[in-house]
């Protein structure tokens, strides 16, 4: 089966690096026009969006910041005329223990928060407005095995992000269905990118390895496929619907 993307333009955010970038790759070689979203990595970004084609181009943001998130979805909206799909890929897994002040163990819940749920809902909602104006449209979440298993006692605030992500998917599926728009999430586990990495150099690589049914890690290119597919219209009858994409560590 070929899946042609040709004519769909998508938003995909943290797309410099890791997951991200590994589905832009994927969205672009099936002829989609990507807006491929970075915080800080602006060579790497606007080198991939010359790499990508079909008129993709790289935009800047601190999804951290609400006003920043807004701005984003507009300045993609002006420059492509339309979208297709949003990808809500961004994310930060900052670890915070007992042992910190107060004051950082907030820092790091807020800034996780921020960046993982509340810049998703803010893009998810500006994405259903301008669906509902154009019959229709896709939403793609990249949340985590951690929603459902949970995670470590210093990735609290990130367990829980993926896990509100979760529920605001369940919601717009259900919500918005009539009016054309379709949600799906993808939860991986661990995948070998520099967030993971900086997970595997405090507890070692054999931890992750150790907690999947198959002999390695997931590769950011593992979750191209499945991303396709679903911003292609030939599943969207799974709307509402996770992907378990984690080697078999978490089966629900």
């Amino acid at each position: 089966m070929k899946i042609d993307l040709s004519g769909q333009n998508i938003l995909v955010t943290g797309a410099s690096r890791g997951i991200g970038r590994a589905l832009a790759e994927a969205l672009a070689g099936a002829g989609a026009r990507v807006a491929v979203h970075f915080h800080q990595k602006e060579d790497e970004a606007a080198q991939l969006a010359g790499q990508l084609g079909h008129g993709a181009r790289a935009f800047q943001a601190d999804l951290g910041q609400p006003g920043e998130t807004m701005r984003l979805w507009e300045e993609v909206l002006a420059d492509f005329g339309h979208i297709s799909c949003l990808v809500n890929n961004a994310g930060v897994a900052i670890p915070a223990n007992a042992s910190q002040s107060d004051a950082e163990w907030l820092e790091a819940w807020e800034r996780t928060l921020a960046v993982n749920l509340t810049a998703t809902a803010i893009l998810s909602r500006l994405a259903v407005r301008h669906f509902q104006n154009q019959c229709g449209g896709r939403l793609i979440h990249i949340a985590s095995r951690a929603a459902f298993r949970g995670d470590t006692p210093d990735y609290l605030a990130y367990a829980a992000s993926k896990g509100g992500m979760v529920a605001l998917h369940r919601s717009l599926a259900r919500g918005f269905g009539k009016a054309g728009i379709k949600s799906f999430l993808i939860a991986p586990g661990f995948v070998r990118t520099d967030m993971a990495q900086d997970f595997m150099d405090a507890y070692g690589e054999d931890y992750a390895l150790n907690d999947i049914a198959l002999p390695t890690l997931t590769e950011p290119a593992d979750l191209g496929p499945l991303t396709v597919l679903l911003a292609s219209g030939l599943a969207d009858h799974a709307t509402g619907g996770t992907f378990d994409v984690n080697a078999g560590s978490y089966v629900h």
